[in-house]
């Protein structure tokens, strides 16, 4: 039996449904919070600490902008939220998508771990390893990953074509943000990986799943279990992504398809999508509630500890 599909322990069930419930009453509050339009149009520009976006013809360009590498944290996760609650109201008309980064270093590094660890897990991560200690840290996380999980789903099966340009680092949880795309272009540059294991993780936002979906097994495992990462060319070659292009070459590249995927007619375009990359439900459940289990792990607490002490440049490289 493999780990995914192992079953979890009765303290850990009884953790996770709490905080499922917690998530859903947080939710709540989160509608709640959300300013009515009342049939208004969100306006279709935006300019975030994280995340930019405007329409350009029929397409709505989203720039992930923020140093060293777009780590995704809760500033991160809200104006994502924002964006696929603008996505849900038209996009302003919009018939495609397109996520890149103006970042120099690449796509997105990943998690946020410094504030993963300092705002999830430290408060939690003293000598006293109860169940209750666990369940502490259950709740917590819960919470952020059915959020992001549901930003995740809602760019994975929107109704339009969403198209990712990727550069430079496309690590971990940036990675699983491309894999939400339908059309990935790659620059030269690109480098994808899943470096979680070396944390004592599994990938949490999606990536497993979504990447089974796109390549065979194979690919899957050797990403997983050895951390290294797959250049543009070899993602290519595995069907990873659609073409690869020249260094900077990448927005434009995206543009021309989503002006080309803009052409259809938009019930076409959904109904297509709807076919072609059906959303793997279970296999995304059964992984967060694995990367919950696996959060409350001392292993956990150690390594992100050290990366988050790390003098290194670039402590998210595998």
């Amino acid at each position: 039996m493999s780990a995914s599909s192992q079953p979890v322990p009765w303290r850990t069930r009884l953790g996770t449904w709490q905080a499922r419930l917690a998530a859903r009453r947080l939710a709540g509050a989160i509608r709640d919070k959300l300013p009515a339009t009342h049939g208004i149009t969100p306006t279709p520009t935006f300019a975030g600490e994280a995340l930019r976006w405007h329409l350009n013809g029929d397409t709505l360009e989203v720039e992930l902008h923020r140093d060293p590498c777009n780590e995704l944290g809760t500033t991160a996760l809200g104006e994502l939220e924002k964006l696929v609650e603008y996505i849900q109201h038209g996009a302003g008309g919009a018939r495609a998508v397109i996520l890149w980064s103006s970042v120099k270093r690449g796509f997105c590094a990943g998690a946020h771990l410094r504030e993963l660890y300092e705002g999830l897990i430290a408060h939690h991560a003293g000598g006293d390893r109860t169940p209750m200690k666990q369940l502490a840290i259950a709740h917590e996380v819960r919470g952020f990953i059915d959020r992001i999980h549901a930003v995740m789903d809602a760019l994975d099966t929107a109704p339009l074509t969403v198209v990712a340009a990727v550069h430079g680092f496309c690590f971990g949880g940036g990675f699983e943000l491309a894999l939400t795309a339908d059309v990935i272009i790659a620059e030269k540059s690109a480098r994808f990986a899943f470096p979680e294991l070396r944390l004592g993780l599994v990938p949490g936002f999606g990536g497993i799943p979504r990447l089974e979906r796109d390549v065979g097994n194979a690919v899957v495992r050797d990403l997983l279990m050895t951390g290294r990462s797959m250049n543009a060319k070899r993602a290519n070659e595995v069907g990873l992504v659609s073409q690869v292009v020249a260094r900077g070459e990448g927005l434009t590249v995206a543009r021309k398809v989503a002006e080309q995927a803009a052409r259809f007619d938009p019930e076409t375009t959904r109904r297509a999508k709807r076919f072609a990359k059906p959303l793997p439900v279970e296999r995304l459940r059964r992984e967060k509630d694995l990367f919950i289990e696996m959060m409350a792990s001392p292993v956990v607490v150690k390594a992100l500890r050290k990366f988050v002490e790390s003098t290194d440049v670039r402590p998210y490289l595998p």
